[in-house]
């Protein structure tokens, strides 16, 4: 265990946001819901009260009881949480005269702890209808802007503070540094989250948790997050963990091959299963992405079960989940609503009767990458971009054949590769192609042709939970373009994806 922030999450949409500020600065720290109790231990270091999207009057609004954690540890409220705190301790709180939304002067009074070493006028980002207008009795004002008087307020003898204002997004400018104040000032953590800590206490943690007979499997993907898992399980257990690479058949061109020998490199027992009639004979003539998934997830459990069965002794099985994973199974609203389904191995049959490890649990895509570097995996697997469990099969819109498959596989190759030749590959956080269903008119030399469509889509991101369409240079594009239609037969036209997400998703399916 390592000393720790807790973040109660009110519902904001910046939540997370917070827990990775607060990781930024080497600082461990976990989200909870507001309605799960709180565990103290002594790892409890502070906490921090997040914003949310209801008013602190509303009927049944978010509440718990506050009382014995503003007594005994430091505890920082933002937008909401600040306004609970009031509210609380009888203070009011009613609607703003003017509601403040977007970037706004906040000029901290001298002397704040919070505070300590800002610029005289600083600015924040407010989002808010509500506004403190009376603080409880013993709380004194810190900081104002120009129309909300109360932007910040502190007790003058207790460690908590409050912040009407957004101190993590990129527009509080000095958002930062008021967290770090926090962080290592009053609550006194000291900045030493970080991934070689994280390295030495989690095999630590395996190998006490797996002893010196426990047999782990893992079903690898050739992504990031499965291979740090079993890297670090290897690390801590060695020749005991199995690893299963299946090839569903809709994986990119040659990644099979190349992944089981750098699989084979890393020194991991991996055993390479080519299941691609099994997820072929699934697929045909389905076009329903829903189905398309869940038909990949069943034959998946399938093979992965056939060849589990083949090992002896195996007790455990490890999955590479990852906080985002976590955090959204918990969250304040309960589990959102079915975008679409998960391909991890979760759906494996109780039959099996093991028990599951996630070293990665604790961490965001990032952060994973920066553990992997650590470990010495090289930036073929780091860097490589996210790639879909149901794989190709739902880029290729419509039923999946082995001719589509080849294609796209093809189209794919071609874009990847231009992408690293350029230099430009390690600019976007996932670029891939999508075969539409559609055909259109084309001339090739003197005759006319009648070809499927293709998509490029290249999105820039830092979790994959928002992105942005990247902004390739026209040249790479045209380019690219160019030598998919030349050396790709079927294909006479392809087209740029320009949708940011929210509102579309990533992927097409």
């Amino acid at each position: 265990m390592h000393p720790k922030v807790l973040i109660i999450d009110f519902g904001s949409q910046y939540t997370q946001l917070i827990a990775r500020r607060v990781r930024e600065q080497n600082v461990y720290c976990e989200i909870q819901p507001y309605n799960k109790e709180i565990e103290a231990d002594e790892f409890l270091k502070g906490i921090i009260l997040s914003g949310g999207p209801c008013s602190v009057n509303d009927e049944g609004a978010p509440d718990m009881d506050l009382a014995p954690w503003l007594a005994n540890y430091p505890v920082l409220g933002i937008c909401y949480g600040a306004q609970l705190i009031a509210k609380k301790f009888g203070g009011m709180v009613g609607t703003s005269t003017t509601r403040e939304y977007g970037r706004a002067q906040f000029q901290p009074l001298p002397g704040s702890r919070l505070f300590r070493a800002l610029e005289d006028s600083s600015q924040v980002w407010m989002s808010h209808g509500d506004t403190i207008k009376v603080l409880p009795t013993g709380y004194e004002l810190a900081g104002s802007t120009d129309s909300v008087e109360v932007a910040a307020y502190q007790h003058p003898e207790l460690p908590v503070f409050g912040l009407q204002f957004h101190p993590e997004v990129t527009h509080s400018i000095e958002g930062a540094e008021m967290l770090r104040n926090f962080l290592y000032d009053t609550c006194g953590l000291a900045p030493d989250w970080t991934p070689a800590a994280f390295i030495e206490e989690t095999v630590a943690e395996l190998q006490a948790s797996l002893g010196e007979t426990e047999r782990v499997i893992c079903g690898l993907s050739g992504g990031v997050d499965s291979t740090v898992a079993a890297t670090l399980i290897h690390k801590a257990i060695g020749d005991r963990l199995y690893c299963i690479f299946v090839d569903n058949g809709v994986l990119r061109k040659h990644e099979y091959e190349q992944v089981l020998h750098q699989y084979e490199q890393l020194g991991l027992n991996v055993i390479g299963v080519d299941a691609t009639d099994q997820f072929m004979d699934a697929l045909a003539g389905v076009t329903d992405p829903e189905t398309k998934r869940k038909a990949i997830g069943r034959v998946f459990i399938e093979v992965f079960q056939q060849e589990a069965n083949k090992l002896d002794g195996i007790t455990y099985l490890a999955q590479g989940t990852i906080y985002p994973d976590v955090i959204e199974s918990v969250s304040v609203k309960g589990p959102s609503a079915t975008i679409k389904s998960h391909h991890n191995v979760g759906g494996l049959p109780a039959t099996m009767n093991l028990k599951v490890v996630e070293p990665l649990r604790s961490l965001f895509k990032d952060e994973v990458r920066k553990v992997g570097y650590d470990l010495g995996l090289s930036h073929q697997f780091v860097g490589r971009h996210p790639f879909p469990g149901p794989g190709l099969a739902i880029r290729i819109l419509g039923d999946v054949t082995r001719e589509k498959v080849a294609l796209l596989q093809e189209v794919d190759a071609i874009f990847i590769n231009e992408l690293k030749e350029k230099d430009l590959y390690d600019e976007v956080w996932q670029a891939f192609a999508v075969l539409l269903p559609i055909y259109s008119v084309g001339v090739m030399g003197d005759e006319r042709t009648y070809e499927q469509v293709v998509a490029l889509r290249a999105v820039g991101s830092r979790d994959g939970m928002t992105a942005d369409w990247s902004h390739l240079p026209y040249e790479f594009l045209a380019g690219v373009s160019n030598k998919i239609i030349n050396q790709v037969k079927g294909v006479n036209r392809v087209v740029y994806d320009i949708s940011s997400k929210p509102p579309a998703t990533i992927e097409w399916e």
